[in-house]
């Protein structure tokens, strides 16, 4: 039920590795890439070799569970801490304080402060959107959006744009992504919640889906359930479990997303407008333990199935398709992180198929929550640890 976490063993190495990686993390220096973006570079002791001659440099180290990374105009990194911490990484690989201003975060279990992305207008508006998990009545909570005016070193006018609804007890299963398309409406993805996951096929709720809102949470008069009686109008698409992962297709546009599977079926899907992705009911994954069938099957009509699903799960979070020529040979791809075997992979696609898939094992860094392509080409990944690191990768 819960998010797969290494083994002891893996564990053990992986503390070592990150408490030998924070003592060699002084003396950090800055470069610049071509395109102007200062690089935070720390010291070659940082540098860890990875497989096809990759290079995993830190950037950051000290992090706690980092969850959502954002790129500012002037060089400098947001990133988000679960326990309820936004912070800003210097061009030298500097740490800040957290930022003032945050409204309240429910930080148990798999909620806390999760996703972070920029306004696409941000150099003009100085917008920061945020997801997390809002306290509610009781021990409640749900999945909520903020935004506010990153101003030094506090963020102003903050402002709740969207309150997942029903509020419910549960301390998993917040999904979160955050993706602005490019007519500028924001999507949010939204968690089953766990043991609520009947809800992810009703259109009266916010549970298991994929919202689709205006910038200052207005409703889009395009949205496929506008006229739909009884539906949530912020409704984008529904019958998801817990999409991670979400990133819009470089050529055409579209909304990609993933999930987290049961006990198997991790899914990566194309998203699309009053399209339904059939959880509960249609799964390639089992429940945990007991491994029970789940719903009717794999597949059923008038419910999509994925571009492709992983048995065993990967516990994929985070997603980037990657545009740059930073890496020979794989413009274009998409990369997913995972948490589960410390992995980052590598998908070749034609069109909405995989072609060619590679995992790209990482030398126990630990657990990858969020891969980002970084203004500067090069891909960033955050590890969900108590010292949790942002590492870029170079090749």
């Amino acid at each position: 039920m819960r998010e797969p976490a290494p083994d002891p063993m893996l564990r053990r190495r992986l503390w070592t590795g990150l408490a030998l990686a924070a003592l060699l993390a002084g003396g950090a220096a800055c470069a610049q890439s071509s395109n102007g973006f200062r690089l935070p570079v720390l010291n070659g002791s940082a540098v860890i070799p990875g497989p096809q001659g990759l290079k995993l440099v830190t950037v950051a180290g000290g992090l706690h569970h980092p969850w959502g990374l954002a790129f500012l105009p002037d060089g400098r990194l947001l990133v988000t801490e679960r326990a309820g911490r936004m912070r800003i990484v210097s061009a030298s690989g500097e740490v800040g304080p957290p930022l003032q201003g945050l409204p309240e975060v429910d930080a148990r279990s798999q909620g806390g402060l999760l996703d972070v992305v920029l306004d696409p207008k941000f150099a003009d508006n100085r917008w920061v959107y945020w997801s997390y998990s809002e306290p509610g009545p009781g021990r409640s909570n749900g999945t909520s959006v903020a935004r506010g005016k990153l101003s030094g070193d506090r963020l102003d006018e903050v402002q709740v744009i969207f309150r997942q609804q029903p509020k419910l007890a549960s301390t998993a299963h917040f999904g979160s992504r955050l993706v602005f398309a490019r007519d500028g409406r924001l999507f949010v993805t939204t968690g089953d919640r766990l043991f609520h996951r009947d809800l992810a096929q009703k259109l009266d709720n916010h549970v298991g889906k994929v919202v689709r809102i205006e910038a200052d949470g207005r409703v889009p008069a395009d949205n496929p359930h506008v006229a739909t009686p009884g539906a949530r109008p912020e409704i984008w698409s529904i019958g998801h479990r817990n999409p991670q992962g979400a990133a819009l297709h470089p050529a055409t546009g579209v909304l990609w997303t993933h999930e987290h599977g049961p006990e198997g079926g991790d899914e990566i899907n194309v998203d699309e407008a009053g399209l339904n992705y059939g959880w509960p009911v249609i799964t390639y994954g089992v429940d945990y333990g007991s491994g029970r069938k789940i719903g009717e099957g794999s597949a059923k009509p008038g419910m999509e199935q994925p571009v492709t699903y992983w048995v065993p799960s990967i516990g994929p979070s985070g997603m980037a398709f990657l545009t740059s020529d930073r890496y020979p040979g794989w413009k274009g791809n998409l990369f997913v992180g995972a948490l589960r075997g410390q992995l980052l992979v590598r998908l070749e696609l034609d069109g909405r198929r995989v072609v060619k898939e590679e995992r790209l094992p990482l030398n126990e860094v630990g657990r990858i929550r969020d891969v980002r392509q970084g203004p500067d080409g090069w891909l960033y990944l955050l590890t969900d640890q108590a010292d949790g690191r942002i590492l870029r990768v170079e090749r």
